[in-house]
């Protein structure tokens, strides 16, 4: 993982935010933390590195309205966690809408506001 990709604000989510596969509607797993360059996702299976996805989750804004976001996301790296059957993803956005991205930005900066 390059360090630049880490760089970017992480924050840690409070709730379960299913990560949803766009090709298959099915979902890949649960967002663990996120910035507004990738996200930690918590899956029953790792992925195949260097896998391209089109993803699609929803986090809330400052106002509580719900915001839905599909992204480019490239797998960068799969783990075992230390739950059985669990596995760490880490996941790196390739491909967001500008205002997507800045509202990611902000969402990873701002810790304490909805998720």
């Amino acid at each position: 993982m390059s360090q630049d990709s880490r760089r970017a604000a992480r924050r840690s989510v409070a709730h379960a935010i299913d990560v949803i596969d766009t090709m298959t509607e099915e979902s890949l797993g649960r967002v663990s933390n996120l910035s507004a360059t990738g996200l930690l996702l918590m899956a029953g299976q790792g992925l195949p590195e260097e896998a391209l996805y089109q993803i699609r989750f929803a986090l809330l804004d400052r106002t509580g309205r719900e915001r839905v976001l599909v992204i480019g996301a490239q797998q960068l790296w799969s783990s075992e966690a230390s739950a059985p059957g669990q596995f760490w993803n880490g996941m790196r956005f390739i491909d967001v809408a500008p205002e997507d991205s800045e509202f990611l930005r902000v969402w990873a900066e701002a810790p304490g506001t909805p998720s």
